[in-house]
């Protein structure tokens, strides 16, 4: 099985970097190896990845994703056994630093390729890289869900406090 770790910290707050990345549909504009994405469900993701003659569609489950924290998936179905997860913490004043550690079983032709040594790690590099490119640019994220999954199950929602629509004045 190989194992990949990698940390990037980008200029952003952890609220937006989290946003941004459970926007899963955005990823074919930041990334040079995700072709599409559909999410079928808050917890159920298709995708289809590819690098040249290469492809490959698979589905995820994401397990486990709470806000502004973590999410964690894994891959469904045959072919290439895949988890992972992705953690935000904040990294000082309007920084996140994002970590993201995969493990995969590599089989068939994209198996040859995961097993040449550094590969795997440089790719998941590049395109967390392109991901703070992508993300810094923005400034902001273009929406998110804010919902919580737990064990493959959406949890219901916390309901977010009154706030004013007026800055500093107080609710209630």
């Amino acid at each position: 099985m190989t194992a990949v770790e990698e940390t990037i910290e980008v200029a952003v707050p952890v609220r937006a970097a989290y946003d941004q990345w459970t926007q899963f549909k955005s990823f074919p504009r930041f990334t040079d190896t995700v072709l599409r994405v559909e999410q079928v469900r808050p917890a159920l993701v298709l995708w289809v990845v590819g690098r040249g003659p290469l492809r490959r569609e698979y589905a995820t489950e994401i397990v486990e994703q709470v806000p502004d924290s973590h999410l964690v998936w894994r891959s469904l179905g045959r072919g290439p056994r895949q988890r992972g997860e992705v953690r935000f913490r904040a990294a000082g004043e309007g920084r996140t630093a994002i970590t993201v550690r995969v493990w995969a079983e590599p089989r068939g032709p994209v198996g040859l390729l995961a097993a040449v040594p550094g590969l795997a790690r440089r790719m998941v590099r590049r395109e967390l890289t392109n991901f703070g490119r992508f993300i810094e640019g923005h400034g902001e994220a273009g929406g998110g869900w804010r919902g919580t999954i737990r064990g493959g199950q959406v949890r219901p929602q916390e309901p977010e406090p009154p706030r004013s629509r007026v800055a500093g004045w107080p609710v209630g």
